[in-house]
């Protein structure tokens, strides 16, 4: 077996939303030609852990210089700051306006228009409107957007239950659109299995964890409809229907909630991994029947300015779109007295956020001489 092939990176440039690394495939930063010599030591202990992962007894591990020493695959927001790639549950009461914000939402995504205030990149949505028909929807559409229209919009108001094929429409569907960037699911109880066991823990649990791997397998964002029960709770998110399960494997939940049925008022409460708690308060135009953003309850906060990425991104524009060189050039070329190794490891942590911030992708390679690391810019795809 050639493990120089197998251990190799790929030879392509490497951006936010590509596969990058394998968790279990360490690295060696070589100083200069002489530590190159320390590859046949890595490749060696590769193979001693290849043949330890086929012992049944093995527990595989990694280091923290181990994760530092990866690049993982990072995919920007869908909505900046309110929308990431992921599994996540909207939940509301029933006849409460999900539907019309579903459709908002698709919209936005589609058209790349911003929600509000929130930036929006744009991408292909798939809307399961599975408690809908298309006479329905039409009108929907109609009374909240006129005639601007899109394609980039898809619907379908049938679809299989997730044991019953649903993943294979999802993946049939993404291999015609590659650029898909959001699925709603309106509503989960459409396509969970049907059981005697259905609303236990761990089924609940189950059914978000095979719609989750899917998301992430793809890089997406789902979206599941569902609905709050009747009881009240000091804690919103403990009304979703259903047991804790639901969203202990989701990536966040969104909860739509009114203090009067009848009042236009809204509240909407956002929890998630990958974003800040945060409570918008709504308002429904009474004509169009879409939601508009009165005030937001906390400001968002953002990460301090990282002066590495800026300096990269003062010298890979569009004018001087690529660079490819070893660590130790790169830190020749910054003007920076960071070792290599550590200017390597926070590049791996930081390569998600220089390619969201500064639309800077960057990747690395391992070769016989060292290795070597790359820059790329790639234009900016946000709005239409």
């Amino acid at each position: 077996m050639n493990m120089e092939k197998e251990m190799t990176a790929p030879e392509s440039p490497v951006g936010a939303g590509a596969e990058q690394s394998n968790p279990l495939n360490t690295t060696i930063i070589p100083e200069n030609e002489a530590d190159c010599n320390s590859l046949d030591d890595f490749f060696a202990e590769q193979q001693r852990k290849l043949l330890l992962s086929m012992n049944l007894g093995y527990l595989p591990t990694v280091t923290m210089n181990e994760l530092y020493e990866q690049v993982y695959t990072h995919k920007p927001p869908i909505i900046d700051g309110l929308l990431y790639p992921g599994t996540y549950l909207f939940v509301g009461a029933p006849k409460l306006g999900k539907s019309f914000f579903m459709a908002q939402l698709a919209y936005h995504v589609s058209t790349g228009t911003p929600l509000w205030e929130y930036p929006v990149r744009q991408g292909t949505v798939l809307y399961l409107a599975l408690e809908d028909d298309y006479r329905r929807l039409q009108e929907r559409l109609y009374r909240m957007f006129g005639t601007e229209g899109t394609d980039k919009l898809f619907f379908s108001v049938s679809a299989h239950q997730l044991d019953n094929g649903l993943d294979k429409q999802l993946s049939g569907f993404i291999g015609e659109h590659p650029d898909t960037s959001l699925i709603i699911i309106d509503t989960l109880q459409k396509v969970r299995e049907v059981g005697g066991d259905s609303y236990s823990y761990a089924n609940d649990y189950d059914i978000i964890a095979k719609l989750k791997c899917f998301s992430d397998t793809h890089g997406i964002c789902l979206l599941l409809v569902h609905h709050t029960r009747k009881q009240q709770a000091d804690d919103k998110f403990d009304m979703i229907s259903g047991t804790n399960g639901l969203l202990g494997a989701a990536d966040g939940a969104f909860i739509l909630h009114k203090e009067k049925r009848t009042a236009n008022a809204a509240v909407l409460e956002i929890s998630g991994r990958d974003q800040q708690d945060q409570k918008l308060y709504l308002v429904r135009d009474p004509v169009k029947l879409s939601w508009n953003l009165e005030r937001a309850e906390t400001e968002l906060w953002k990460e301090p300015p990282e002066p590495l990425l800026e300096h990269i991104a003062r010298f890979i524009t569009s004018d001087n779109p690529s660079w490819q060189g070893t660590p130790t050039e790169l830190v020749q070329r910054l003007g920076t007295d960071m070792p290599a190794n550590a200017l390597t490891y926070k590049l791996n942590v930081n390569a998600g956020r220089l390619y969201n911030e500064h639309h800077i992708s960057y990747g690395s390679k391992r070769t016989h001489n060292g290795r070597q690391v790359w820059l790329h810019y790639e234009p900016e795809r946000v709005g239409p």
